[in-house]
């Protein structure tokens, strides 16, 4: 018995040494998400979405262990071209309204290298869910030289289907397939 206590005692020990996740909040300043796409065989026409919101549950022993959740309005998108825009919020692909969002929530993330790893989320954009997979790669985790506290910036690519979001019009003439490019940065919370 006293053996068993002794046990219990140490796996307790053990677990309350074990480091937790510690909450980083994204820099809306510094994060962004570019997306590309195929205009009927003659350019690729690019677009970018801004505004996020978000926070990193980051787990720097064990990175399998973060979380990432992010969101961003869907009229926050910008492709340089007014009309593109407008269009692109109209029922032809959106819809979207001043309170539509994008969402990015993590489901899993597999460490796949020193600083790589495959991140399986949830996104939500137009009432659509679906499973993606980010190829992430950790690009730096340190002090910030101006914030004086941890910092860390990561970037991320994936393709999606835009007709799997309910945004297929004019597919495949102009491509259904969409590449997406991520780069963010996130702060320590205080």
């Amino acid at each position: 018995m006293k053996h068993l206590l002794i046990a219990a005692a140490l796996s307790t020990a053990a677990t309350v040494a074990v480091a937790a996740p510690e909450k980083y909040d994204l820099d809306a300043s510094h994060s962004q998400i570019l997306f590309s796409y195929n205009h009927l065989g003659f350019s690729t026409t690019y677009g970018m979405f801004s505004g996020f919101e978000g926070e990193i549950m980051f787990d720097k022993e064990e990175p399998g262990n973060s979380t990432v959740n992010v969101s961003m309005p869907v009229k926050s998108m910008f492709t340089g071209w007014e009309q593109r825009d407008a269009h692109f919020m109209d029922a032809d692909f959106f819809g979207a309204t001043d309170e539509d969002l994008v969402t990015f929530t993590s489901t899993a993330i597999e460490v796949t290298g020193e600083d790589t790893a495959k991140i399986t989320g949830d996104l939500t954009m137009n009432d659509v869910t679906k499973s993606v997979v980010l190829d992430a790669r950790m690009n730096s985790i340190g002090e910030h030289p101006m914030q004086k506290k941890a910092w860390v910036g990561f970037d991320a690519t994936t393709t999606l289907m835009r007709s799997d979001f309910g945004v297929g019009a004019f597919a495949p003439a102009v491509s259904d397939e969409v590449e997406v490019v991520i780069s963010i940065e996130a702060g320590k919370a205080e």
